[in-house]
């Protein structure tokens, strides 16, 4: 058996489709079910369950799984061993990224991690929602806020400080606020993952506490760019990490609001998936990315 198999084995049993793990490996579906089957062959027993709709891990699958993805972790650590130059990394990897740090802090930065690793290829999913990283295929993936209980490995890296901004046309149509009690008369722009979602507020920091404070809201946007572009439109006040409202400030297309009533930073973290060992070329990743990003947090 080789590690390709092995790769195409385990890319079916993370996905439970056949289908799925084509596409992600750039195969045909054929070839991904005859590599399968060739290795239950070899090994002497059926790894899948396979009906016409699901694909599930046998007893002796959940056990040849773990194995092969230590094999394979293993194998790409023995081929990078002796290289002498970071050159070397080869291979695909696949990261997913929040919207506006992709678009201001490291896709700019990225021809750097490129000319360094020249044999990688990357594929770089940029979104707002969370996704899953296992049936998804991802390698890493660059999250903003608090964390859900998860199986993945999260690698903290600190904390986005925030800031309150609005336009100067709506300050000029609705005044500045200065206290919770203005913001009786204004609008809040409401962010949520999902549409429909109620109960938007004004968050701020006290002390160790974090309060609410109910306001109206005229729209609900889901991803941060539309949330920048209703801010730019006029249409309420907006909650922001200071990376993407304050360069907007500086150039007077939008201006800050009661800086003494800012929510609490928001934690940055990386994660991946639990395994014994990484490849190194997500270990590069996973470095570089670090490297990139921790400047413009807080601890």
């Amino acid at each position: 058996m080789d590690l390709n198999t092995l790769r195409i084995f385990v890319r079916v049993a993370e996905l439970e489709s056949f289908t799925q793990a084509a596409d992600q490996l750039g195969l045909a579906k054929g070839r991904v079910s005859a590599a399968v089957q060739r290795l239950e062959i070899q090994v002497g027993t059926r790894l899948l369950h396979r009906t016409t709709r699901h694909v599930r891990l046998t007893a002796d699958g959940e056990q040849f799984l773990a194995r092969c993805k230590d094999l394979i972790a293993d194998a790409e650590q023995l081929q990078g061993m002796f290289q002498s130059s970071p050159s070397g990394l080869r291979g695909r990897l696949r990261i997913d990224l929040p919207n506006s740090m992709a678009r201001n802090l490291i896709i700019p930065r990225l021809p750097e991690f490129l000319s360094a690793h020249p044999l990688l290829e990357m594929g770089i999913s940029t979104s707002d929602r969370h996704v899953d990283v296992i049936q998804e295929g991802f390698d890493c993936v660059l999250r903003v806020g608090s964390l859900a209980n998860t199986d993945l490995v999260a690698r903290p890296l600190g904390a986005m400080k925030m800031c309150n901004v609005a336009s100067p046309a709506y300050l000029s149509k609705y005044g500045t606020p200065k206290t919770l009690a203005d913001l009786s008369q204004h609008r809040l722009i409401h962010y949520a993952a999902t549409l429909g979602t109620q109960g938007a507020g004004w968050e701020w920091q006290d002390g160790a506490a974090v309060r609410s404070h109910p306001m109206h809201s005229a729209i609900v946007v889901n991803g941060t760019d539309a949330y920048q572009a209703a801010c730019l439109a006029g249409l309420g006040l907006i909650q922001v990490p200071v990376q993407g409202g304050m360069p907007l400030v500086n150039e007077g297309l939008l201006v800050e609001v009661m800086p003494a009533f800012t929510a609490a930073p928001m934690p940055v973290s990386l994660l991946y998936p639990h395994r014994r060992q990484i490849a190194p070329r997500v270990h590069a990743i996973l470095d570089w990315l670090t490297k990139v990003v921790t400047p413009y947090l807080m601890e």
